[in-house]
């Protein structure tokens, strides 16, 4: 579309403003690579687009299976002009005493292309020197675009990138097309030997073959007549809309599921949405086992009543037309009954046997190479789960239903039905030990013991479940550490980090005051009574210890926490993980005060003065001045306060008390000459200083904290 003209912000005429569209065609695209790479593409056509100094209005980029778009709004015909500075010799060697121009000034403006009168003289901090100042016009768009369009192909990177043919280049999928316009002129653009033009495909057998856009203005409109909507906002919203529709006139609702409709959403390039249904009977399953055969290997939404109980219809998206949908639906219910009647053999075949009978077989599957079978592992976390139900204090009933959780946790893996939909673990294990007359409480730990599975996702409650969910997560930690098997960088084939971010979610969340150093030696001695260690155990915990580091201090940072805060408190320890969190927490919301801000200053002060003297040697025969007395006494003080606030993990009244220190600390320093000449007096007074400074330890290191006012 042509725009009137208007005038910019350099006074030149823009005449005929276009729009441009690069189309990079290509095979089917997997889903999972749009959510995040629109805006990364986005971000690069902006980047590029400065740097080549195009005009344009606003760029947005699009994807469908089969094709990446960038769209370019408002592109002016020239790009924005540079104005060009360059410094040239000295004003004394360009000019003589008369003022008029040496060889040097003459050469120099010739070089640059500038008359004589039009060098500029400016001082700067290294003299006075003669400058040419020129106006570089701007490109022309298609030669700007071209550049963009060029860089913008070569610079898209991908964590599973391919090549194909005798070439170098690497893409997500083979490129098959390049569509690259400016209005209604090609912008002659090359990437691997394929040229840019005005050809693109539309549906891919709704529309096959090549079809051309005669300008870039017309792009969408050639497109969805080609059955292809582009944008996927509206592909999202005909979905949306038509999945609820739907499922709204069979007498029910579905359950939001945003992964699901990006993934359908990026799955089709003309949805059309409709529903089918399924034997009743089959109901009788589990529902977690037919919403996973649904969604995880169908793609279709579950229907459930007002009360959350299934119903045998379900939803789904068919990437075509609305022609001959009966005979579509058909096919759509044969698929998921003939899963789920798969899914039903094995739920009878399963159920013949009690859980317990399947524990055996755990010895024939390997959980490492190097850590041995799957049956190892639960012997492993059954000692440990006693260990730590110890350690907390549990009474005897919760003991013995955890030692019978951690028996059965792993039993589901060598099930029919997990073998069939691994995401099913746990979640058969619960189902199957009900079934098999277990208690409740140990039915519903094997289940949670796999929480929480990702960032964000739910924390065990059932107290068996916590104790199993740890124990379970140090174990597989202890172990991959102990083989030598340490996340680097990127690289955490074994999930580690998610372990032990695991484990200190459980801890803070649950509010389970544990320590982590003795939970890490436990589950290193079992392995080395297994004999399994490669690593020296000391040597192995100090590594894994320094892992749950790393992971507290990025947990307390997510939850905004600031960083310097963060490095204060973990610096003191962390071995208690809610401990830790507890004070971080306080000291985030006592660093708001302008009470705390001064105190903090003078602890610092404090802390680096004092250096390595040792607070237990104060002799209070030494003191002489009234503000030595009165900061002792105050210190004295504040210590037997602290210590009662300790056993209650009272941090923010601890943190109150060390600010109220702040007007004894500064009198001091105000009213005291630290450095005496008598050496014992200003060792005393370092003394005194070092015990300031220690009182703080118990919560942080304020030296760390950077900012110090607020």
């Amino acid at each position: 579309m042509k725009k009137k003209s208007c005038i910019n912000e350099n006074q030149d005429m823009c005449l005929n403003e276009r729009d441009a569209v690069l189309e990079i065609g290509t095979e089917e695209l997997p889903a999972r690579l749009f959510p995040d790479l629109l805006d990364v593409m986005t971000g690069k056509a902006g980047i590029f687009l400065k740097e080549e100094r195009v005009k344009y209005s606003s760029v947005i980029s699009y994807a469908t299976p089969r094709r990446l778009v960038i769209y370019i709004k408002g592109v002016a015909p020239k790009g924005f002009s540079l104005v060009k500075k360059v410094r040239g010799p000295a004003y004394n060697i360009a000019f003589n005493d008369a003022g008029e121009p040496t060889s040097a000034a003459i050469g120099f403006a010739k070089a640059q292309k500038v008359n004589i009168p039009d060098l500029v003289v400016q001082n700067d901090d290294k003299g006075k020197f003669i400058y040419a100042i020129s106006t570089v016009p701007g490109p022309e768009a298609k030669d700007a675009l071209k550049n963009v369009f060029t860089r913008f192909i070569n610079d898209l990177n991908f964590d599973r990138a391919m090549r194909w043919g005798d070439s170098d280049f690497k893409f997500a999928r083979p490129v098959r097309w390049l569509l690259a316009l400016l209005g209604e002129d090609t912008i002659e653009i090359e990437v691997n030997g394929i040229k840019g033009d005005r050809f693109s495909s539309g549906h891919r057998f709704l529309a096959p073959g090549f079809i051309e856009v005669s300008k870039a203005e017309d792009y969408f409109n050639v497109l969805e007549k080609a059955y292809c909507i582009v944008d996927q906002g509206e592909r999202r919203a005909i979905i949306e809309e038509g999945i609820k529709k739907l499922a709204k006139e069979a007498g029910g609702e579905i359950t939001e599921d945003e992964g699901l409709f990006s993934e359908l959403t990026y799955m089709a390039e003309h949805p059309v949405c409709l529903s089918g249904k399924f034997n009743p009977e089959l109901l009788k399953l589990p529902k977690e086992v037919i919403v996973t055969s649904m969604k995880g290997h169908q793609r279709y939404f579950p229907i459930e009543d007002n009360e959350g109980s299934l119903l045998p219809v379900f939803a789904a998206v068919r990437d075509g037309l609305a022609t001959r949908i009966e005979a579509v639906r058909r096919g759509f219910e044969r698929v998921l009954s003939a899963r789920l009647e798969d899914a039903r053999f094995f739920y009878e075949e399963d159920t013949k046997l009690p859980l317990e009978a399947y524990i055996s077989r755990l010895g024939g599957i390997t959980f490492h190479e190097g850590l041995g079978t799957v049956l190892k592992k639960i012997h492993r976390i059954t000692d440990l789960s006693e260990a730590i139900a110890d350690k907390l204090g549990h009474e005897e009933d919760i003991k013995t239903k955890t030692k019978r959780a951690a028996e059965l946790c792993k039993a589901d893996l060598v099930t029919n039905m997990v073998r069939e939909f691994p995401e099913l673990q746990g979640v058969m294990g619960k189902e199957y030990a009900l079934l098999s007359g277990e208690d409740e409480s140990v039915s519903q730990a094997v289940f949670e013991h796999y929480l929480p599975r990702f960032a964000g996702d739910k924390v065990p409650k059932n107290p068996c479940g916590v104790i199993l969910a740890i124990a379970d997560r140090i174990d597989t930690v202890a172990g991959f550490f102990g083989i030598g098997i340490v996340p680097s960088g990127s690289e955490d084939p074994y999930a580690l980090r998610r372990s032990m971010s695991g484990i200190i979610s459980i801890l803070i969340e649950r509010e389970i005051h544990l320590s982590v150093s003795w939970l890490v030696k436990k589950a290193l001695s079992l392995y080395e009574n297994e004999g399994l260690l490669k690593q020296h155990p000391e040597d192995t915990a100090d590594s894994v210890l320094n892992g749950l580091r790393q992971r507290i201090r990025t947990y307390l940072i997510d939850t905004g926490v600031r960083y310097d805060l963060v490095d204060a408190v973990v610096s003191v320890g962390f071995d208690n993980i809610l401990g830790t969190f507890e004070r971080a927490k306080a000291l985030q919301e006592a660093g708001l005060t302008q009470e705390f801000a001064l105190a903090c200053t003078g602890y610092t002060r404090a802390s680096r003065l004092a250096g390595n003297a040792d607070h237990n040697n104060i002799d209070t025969s030494l003191f002489s001045e009234p503000a030595e007395k009165m900061l002792f006494n105050a210190l004295k003080s504040t210590e037997e306060s602290i210590s009662a606030m300790l056993k209650k993990r009272d941090y923010p009244g601890i943190l109150k008390l060390l600010s109220q220190l702040a007007t004894p600390i500064n009198t001091f320093f105000n009213e005291v000459l630290v450095m005496a000449e008598d050496e014992k007096i200003r060792q005393n007074r370092l003394a005194l200083l070092a015990y300031a400074s220690s009182l703080a330890l118990v919560v942080a290191d304020l030296d760390k904290v950077v900012e110090k006012a607020v």
